[in-house]
């Protein structure tokens, strides 16, 4: 029951009629059920497989009725899909593409002939599965990539088993890369057998069909669900094999705490070739996983799924040394094996490159798997990168059914590499956005829960960057990584900067939730405003241990992961103009404001060989938005100027030479300039953000 004849039915069936106004009924239906299916991770992987519904509506042109095809675009995600992320196109047209299609060597030319199918403005751009969905003779067609599908597929009996599960209800479909010819293929199985509801697709998924939305959708949901109970009710107990001696997974807090210890050193050997982001998962399947004898066998053969290895590359980099390795031995073993990796995926792409080849992307690993501890996944951004450690997972699991039916057979190497540098895929490469001054960088800004922290977080986030908001106030601190966009952009921690222990909780938990650290703001502080005689001791240890202290633990515990990632990096201190000027009743917060900035001098002499950056900022008076100000410091300097504390930033913004009030957005932008390869050459700076005070020029 395979068809790889270049013939098809022409595609009769479709649903629904054109709507009055509004939504188009199968649109509506298609929308629901993609939703649906996308929730549930067991019945495809982000942003994986699509959907489609025909129908029936009229052509505003010549006032007829015109058979469309409504298809999920390039890109999209199910769970997420709405209507702005279909393809829509004209059914006869994409019939006709049938008599011209010039043959399989060439079949990568019909998808820019779907453009010339598409109905009116606006839609997503058709992915190379188009063909499957409009050239077969169903109203409603899912394509979806399920753990247990795949397993069946990707088994080396998969045939055998797919007529053993499912008898004549599904057809095996040997591999082929997605394209107008596996269309074919699909269509004329379709045609040929009239009790069949579906395919599993050899290495790769399954496809499903029915008249109606709700058929297509049970359709597909029995042949996973069948999938899924066969393999519980005949797989092997122990499909990884027996427990390898010393691999078994650490307890929770040593596997954390040795994540954060390698997670530097993976980062910066995942960013050879280009920066990336970091996750870090511990889920138990990849813990059971490499507890296991079969994991350096199953890593080795890598991924088969077209989705998942074009996330997380052929194979991931394992460490082969036991859980309870010490930091020092990983580190080391990692380098070679890094070393390793490089040269065997150099020699991956020779072997296959043709003269049309693109150019090798990286040789860099995408998966970091370490026995005892865990999975390290990379990518542009954290969505990605979380996504490529998901696929991951994703491989884990079909290797995990596919072994326990039979023997793991994923595509062969030429296979892969036709995929992984597809020209289709180049191209859409190619489309992507231009990257953000800040993206694949991770900042800490500390008391980034109001005020100029909080100013600096919302900028680099939007330059791309992924931020840690470190604040006392943890509620207020996770509020603003919520208002951010999340976890795949913020997370909101209770810091402590006097805490030593704290201030390295703090690095640790931006390096587990982004992998590693390129950006320091030190902005954490508070003012206590008093003359020379009424400052006691516990005032000034107070200012010295939140500000200088504070500074300098932080900066300490960065410059630990900065070093040790070789990735350069910044640190910003937010000083002030009193750290230059002298004024009346204000010796602990200047004091201490010196101290800062003279750090700032020292760290660029001391961690320049690194490539790390010091820069400071001089503001003075941001009341707006200040929580020093409004913890009762504008009170007391209204009080020394002799004006009323709402009128203290008009005040300020006068004795200005520019006359204008410093607002936390002007800090901020300070800070994404000193942080941006602009300023790549500069170290050691201080640069004033006070509207012009004459008396505070650096000299």
């Amino acid at each position: 029951m395979t068809g790889t004849t270049n013939t098809a039915a022409a595609p009769a069936n479709v649903s629904g009629v054109e709507p009055a106004n509004g939504t188009h009924p199968a649109v509506a239906d298609l929308i629901a059920r993609s939703n649906r299916l996308g929730a549930d991770k067991r019945n495809t992987n982000y942003a994986g497989g699509n959907t489609s519904a025909k129908g029936t509506a009229t052509d505003p042109v010549t006032g007829e009725p015109v058979e469309l095809l409504w298809v999920k675009g390039s890109g999209g995600d199910l769970g997420t899909l709405a209507e702005s992320g279909l393809a829509v196109l004209r059914l006869d047209r994409m019939r006709a593409m049938v008599n011209t299609y010039p043959g399989v060597e060439r079949e990568d030319e019909m998808v820019a002939a779907f453009d010339y199918c598409l109905h009116g403005k606006g839609g997503a751009a058709p992915s190379i599965d188009t063909a499957m969905h409009g050239l077969v003779d169903a109203a409603h067609v899912d394509h979806l990539h399920p753990d247990s599908g795949i397993a069946i597929a990707t088994a080396a009996d998969g045939e055998a088993l797919t007529a053993k599960i499912f008898g004549s209800k599904v057809a095996w479909v040997p591999w082929r890369r997605p394209g107008f010819q596996l269309g074919l293929d699909i269509a004329a199985i379709k045609e040929n057998n009239p009790e069949a509801i579906g395919t599993i697709l050899g290495g790769h998924g399954i496809t499903a069909w029915g008249d109606t939305s709700e058929e297509a959708e049970a359709n597909s949901l029995w042949i996973i669900e069948t999938a899924e109970a066969y393999i519980n009710a005949h797989g092997r107990t122990r499909p990884f094999g027996a427990e390898l001696p010393g691999y078994a997974a650490l307890s929770d807090a040593e596997r954390k705490a040795k994540a954060a210890a390698l997670a530097p050193t993976i980062r910066g050997l995942a960013s050879t070739d280009k920066a990336a982001v970091g996750h870090f998962s511990d889920d138990s399947a990849v813990l059971e996983f490499l507890a296991s004898v079969e994991h350096p066998r199953l890593g080795a053969l890598g991924t088969s799924c077209p989705d998942h290895f074009l996330r997380t590359k052929v194979k991931p980099l394992i460490l082969d040394l036991p859980a309870d390795a010490s930091v020092e031995a990983s580190i080391a073993r990692l380098k070679e094996l890094h070393t390793e990796y490089r040269t065997d995926y150099a020699a991956y792409y020779q072997r296959n490159a043709v003269a049309d080849s693109p150019a090798m992307r990286g040789a860099d690993p995408a998966i970091v798997l370490i026995p005892g501890v865990g999975m390290f996944s990379y990518g542009a951004n954290k969505q990605t990168a979380r996504v490529a450690g998901e696929f991951y997972l994703n491989a884990i699991n079909v290797m995990r059914g596919a072994e326990s039916l039979s023997t793991y057979a994923p595509i062969d190497e030429a296979e892969k590499f036709r995929i992984e540098y597809w020209a289709l895929e180049e191209a859409k490469l190619a489309r992507l956005p231009k990257a953000k001054s800040h993206a694949s960088r991770i900042a800490l800004v500390t008391g980034a829960a109001s005020g100029i922290g909080k100013a600096i977080a919302t900028r680099l986030a939007a330059e791309g960057a992924c931020v840690v908001i470190a604040d006392l106030n943890l509620d207020a601190a996770q509020a603003v990584a919520q208002e951010l966009g999340g976890p795949d952009v913020a997370i909101g921690i209770r810091a402590d900067v006097t805490d030593e222990s704290a201030v390295q909780g703090a690095v640790d938990a931006a390096v587990l939730a982004f992998g590693g650290l390129d950006l320091v703001v030190n902005n954490a502080g508070l003012s206590i405003s008093k003359p020379l005689l009424e400052t006691s001791e516990k005032d000034w240890d107070l200012q010295h241990n939140v500000m200088a202290k504070g500074s300098f633990l932080v900066s300490k515990a960065a410059a630990k992961v900065l070093i040790e990632q070789d990735m350069g990096g910044d640190i910003i201190y937010i000083s002030s103009k009193n750290s230059v000027f002298a004024g009346p009743n204000n010796i602990a917060y200047s004091a201490t404001k010196a101290d800062q900035a003279h750090q700032v001098r020292l760290l660029a002499a001391e961690l320049g060989e690194y490539g790390v950056r010091v820069n400071g900022i001089n503001p003075d008076g941001v009341v707006r938005g200040s929580g020093i100000f409004a913890g009762g410091w504008g009170a007391k300097r209204a009080a020394v100027y002799g004006v009323d504390e709402e009128k203290l930033g008009e005040y300020y913004a006068q004795r200005t030479l520019l006359k204008r009030e410093v607002l936390p957005e002007n800090v901020a932008n300070a800070a994404a300039v000193l942080t941006s390869a602009e300023l790549s050459h500069t170290t050691g700076l201080h640069i004033p953000v006070d509207a012009g005070v004459a008396a505070a020029f650096l000299r």
